[in-house]
């Protein structure tokens, strides 16, 4: 997810990342000096509630659980907000790779930071494992064989959801609403495709600017094309006001929200949100496991551990698992090791990384209890069923990343 930027910052960021010269392994992965991980994140933005110093607490927790050492060494954290700009994203990681002896950098909240990181990580040879931003570009074209993607992203959050409304929901007619932003286009884009293909209709398409406060003539809009689904490919405080304000004028379209943690869920309401069908890939209350997490991670955060947090637990304890099984901590080696792995952890469920950098696992097709339903101030979603990756995630037989077809 990534607040829109001009392109010209985007593409000047990314050159800069692939310009600059590498530094020689030694002086990074010395093996008197401690193995590094970064969590470069949103601290203090609109994707800070969903990612922020809940995954910095994920990360660390991951540390600790793995038992703080790899390879004989011990094992530091550091973390840095990156303000929505990939700039200032990759001016941090490059310090972090030249004078820190970072090796891994994780989280990467906005999607055009986490290609520019990424891009600037493969030209270290250094590792980054995307658990919050999804564009599809980052296993698609600008795919990275030091670069993983973890939890969501374009595709899987709209063709999945998609693919669920129409093949058990049996509905074919839709409106489709974002923000005025990259990540929006692309989620809308490939939602219109997957209704295509499926036999449905796109009675509209509509878009607002980042951070409206009035959305009831983009509402009205969509209420006036008589479709039966309203699909919101928008997120954060954007996402809880229009299902807010839809709620309020009562539309009679089903809502199919693309992006949804269970921090929306809390801040929209289930007076508004009840009944609101989505696709996660985390809930806290699924079973023994997820509840034994989340109640740790509660205990000091104060809320449960969002699917892009618990993706950041994944990333950080799976990182420290191949790096001891690579015995090595290159970022090649450590990359093939994980690879060759099953990622199996409290987010991750039968998942397997794939060539282009996607981890592939099960995602949960989650709705909104109705108000009254719930026990306590957390319990918020129904899993209603739990989809395979490979019926969720973009196949290899049509990807666009050069690894793919080398």
């Amino acid at each position: 997810m990534s607040p829109r930027l001009p392109r010209r910052h985007v593409l000047a960021a990314a050159a800069a990342a692939l310009a600059s010269p590498a530094l020689a392994a030694p002086a990074v992965h010395a093996a008197d000096r401690p193995v590094t991980v970064g969590v470069l994140t949103d601290e203090t933005g609109v994707l800070s509630s969903i990612s922020g110093l809940g995954s910095v607490l994920a990360a660390r927790m991951a540390i600790e659980d793995f038992g703080g050492t790899v390879l004989s060494r011990p094992v530091r954290l550091l973390h840095a907000d990156h303000q929505n700009k990939p700039d200032i994203g990759v001016a941090i990681a490059r310090k972090w790779f030249d004078t820190e002896g970072v090796s891994m950098i994780t989280d990467l909240a906005n999607s055009a930071v986490a290609l520019a990181v990424q891009n600037l990580a493969h030209a270290r040879g250094q590792v980054t494992l995307s658990s919050t931003g999804g564009t599809i570009e980052l296993m698609g074209k600008q795919c990275s064989p030091t670069g993983a993607t973890w939890a969501n992203d374009t595709y899987s959050a709209s063709v999945g959801l998609v693919r669920y409304f129409m093949d058990q929901l049996h509905k074919k007619t839709w409106f489709l609403m974002s923000a005025d932003y990259a990540f929006g286009h692309s989620m809308l884009d490939q939602a219109a495709k997957a209704i295509a293909a499926h036999g449905g209709k796109v009675l509209g398409t509509i878009y607002h600017p980042l951070g409206t406060s009035d959305y009831s003539s983009y509402l009205l809009t969509a209420q006036a094309s008589g479709a039966e689904v309203l699909m919101l490919g928008n997120a954060g405080t954007d996402l809880v006001n229009a299902i807010k304000q839809a709620h309020q004028m009562r539309l009679p379209q089903m809502i199919a929200a693309s992006v949804v943690t269970i921090i929306d869920v809390h801040a929209i309401g289930l007076a508004d949100a009840g009944g609101m069908t989505f696709l996660t890939s985390f809930y806290w209350d699924r079973d023994d496991r997820t509840r034994a997490f989340a109640k740790r991670f509660m205990a000091k955060h104060g809320a449960p551990p969002t699917m892009f947090q618990a993706g950041t637990y994944s990333t950080t304890l799976t990182y420290l698992k191949a790096m001891k099984a690579a015995g090595s901590a290159e970022g090649i080696k450590v990359m093939d090791a994980m690879r060759a792995m099953p990622i199996e952890d409290v987010f991750s469920r039968h998942g397997r990384l794939r060539i282009d950098g996607r981890l592939v696992h099960d995602m949960l097709v989650a709705r909104a209890k109705q108000p009254g339903k719930g026990v306590g101030a957390w319990d918020l979603f129904d899993v209603v069923t739990v989809l395979p990756g490979d019926a969720v995630f973009r196949p290899l037989s049509e990807s666009d990343c050069p690894l793919v077809h080398s």
